[in-house]
């Protein structure tokens, strides 16, 4: 049993990431994720998603709140990148909506082998008498086939397919900053009931794990925020690292 091993852990991690403070693009972006948030707790459809978040998933960090983040990211993204594409304001309000379902959806096969094909059909499943139109629903499909980091992409149909499967890989994988080291690492290790010495083992992978994903950003604002945001965990990441290893002797 890990008991309360990680908990002064966690709380270094958190204390690191408030020196560093808020990565640039949730200050730069402040208004569009204002936004996005807005809208996401006012749709209808998207309490309807919500329900379908199981609630152990949120034990493994990846349940209501990490979905919660990823759906306000990607709806952001989409308004900053549709912009920049010069999509019409309603496409661009249609496709937000795409976006958050997407990022509440992502996860709802975490934990099963292949969650992100997995996800995708049970995504196709729940949207079936949504409302949403079925193109969206492909959208959405292909996205969350699409979100795993260094593997095959399905080609998504059209540009707005592409932007979906964009800004919801992007969006996920800012979390791979700050927020995995203050939040889902020490949820994920308590949930599994890891051991300190095993969690050193792997640590090392799992760093070199995330620095590669600072090269894979699909938006164009991914690739300007999401090294930096990246970098910040990575930065708490190291001086954990180096805690763990002195805690244990090693």
């Amino acid at each position: 049993m890990t008991g309360g091993f990680y908990t002064p852990l966690r709380t270094r991690a958190s204390e690191i990431a408030a020196s560093q403070g808020t990565p640039s693009f949730y200050r730069v972006f402040k208004r569009e994720l204002q936004e996005s948030l807005r809208r996401l707790q006012e749709s209808v459809i998207l309490k309807q998603c919500i329900s379908h978040i199981d609630i152990v998933r949120e034990g493994m960090g990846h349940g209501y709140k990490h979905s919660k983040a990823v759906a306000v990211d990607a709806g952001a993204l989409v308004m900053i990148e549709g912009r920049r594409m010069v999509i019409s304001e309603a496409i661009i309000e249609k496709l937000i909506i795409t976006a958050h379902i997407s990022g509440l959806l992502h996860d709802i096969k975490r934990g099963n082998e292949n969650h992100a094909v997995a996800g995708s059909k049970e995504a196709k499943r729940i949207l079936v008498c949504s409302g949403i139109d079925n193109r969206c629903k492909r959208y959405i499909a292909v996205a969350i086939r699409n979100h795993e980091a260094f593997k095959t992409v399905v080609p998504p149909e059209d540009e707005y397919g592409r932007l979906i499967s964009n800004v919801l890989y992007d969006a996920d994988k800012f979390r791979w900053g700050q927020e995995n080291f203050t939040k889902t690492v020490w949820d994920m290790l308590e949930f599994g009931n890891i051991a300190p010495e095993v969690f050193l083992e792997n640590y090392r992978k799992g760093i070199d794990y995330i620095e590669h994903i600072k090269e894979t950003f699909r938006t164009e604002t991914g690739k300007r925020y999401g090294p930096g945001i990246i970098d910040l965990g990575l930065e708490i990441g190291k001086v954990i690292y180096s805690e763990l290893k002195e805690i244990l002797g090693r």
